[in-house]
């Protein structure tokens, strides 16, 4: 059995007991083949959710510090996100956005699952932000379809994104999948890579019910 295996046979129930999840929509992932999961993100308990609802395993970059804490809940936290998927990348340093990138793309072209947010961090108040342009480039580099999703209630098992998680019911929603395939090799092109962005957020949007924000969250924050 893999660690993945393991990980979903022992959390799983756990997962469901606690936050009853709701998953709407999964048969629009495609069995097989690479194919891009892009989402909103409202709490650090997005990121266990996901791939405990998903059949297939779900690749995503975190951050490195999910992997190096110290002591046991440090060595727990390496051992769960590891195993689920969770690839660390320094996303801090000068070259963490082209790290980021290449091993998403590396993960499509071995015909995985690659899960990401293009918000690029948490929301600050619940709201959809602006995407960044990193999806689109991913899903014109690899022709891999994009499946937009929407997590529901997640901000109420930890609010304010901090604290032991509390039960909660939480929904995941899965939309259409999309293909872009008449913007290949136009990945260069800024125009086009905003008009894919923005068409993945709009569904990412319509999923979630969320208000949208045309302002990058990082800049929320900092205001």
């Amino acid at each position: 059995m893999s660690r993945f295996a393991l990980i979903k046979a022992v959390l799983g129930p756990i997962m469901r007991l606690m936050f009853r999840p709701q998953v709407e929509g999964a048969e629009h992932i495609p069995g097989d083949g690479p194919v891009i999961l892009a989402g909103n993100h409202l709490t650090f308990m997005d990121s266990m959710i996901l791939p405990l609802v998903c059949d297939r395993q779900v690749f995503f970059i975190g951050k490195d510090e999910y992997v190096t804490g110290k002591g046991l809940k440090g060595r727990l936290m390496a051992w769960f996100f590891t195993g689920v998927g969770m690839i660390p990348v320094d996303r801090d340093g000068g070259k963490g956005g082209v790290a980021a990138l290449m091993t998403g793309r590396r993960i499509l072209e071995e015909g995985k699952v690659f899960g990401i947010y293009p918000e690029g961090t948490r929301s600050p108040d619940g709201r959809l932000y602006r995407g960044r342009t990193g999806i689109a480039r991913l899903t014109l580099m690899t022709g891999a379809p994009v499946v937009p999703f929407a997590m529901i209630g997640t901000d109420k098992i930890q609010p304010g994104g901090a604290g032991m998680p509390r039960p909660s019911r939480v929904t995941v929603r899965f939309g259409e999948a999309l293909e872009f395939s008449r913007y290949e090799g136009m990945d260069r092109d800024r125009y086009v890579l905003r008009a894919v962005t923005d068409s993945v957020m709009t569904e990412v949007m319509r999923l979630s019910g969320q208000e949208y924000v045309d302002m990058y969250a990082t800049k929320a924050k900092a205001a």
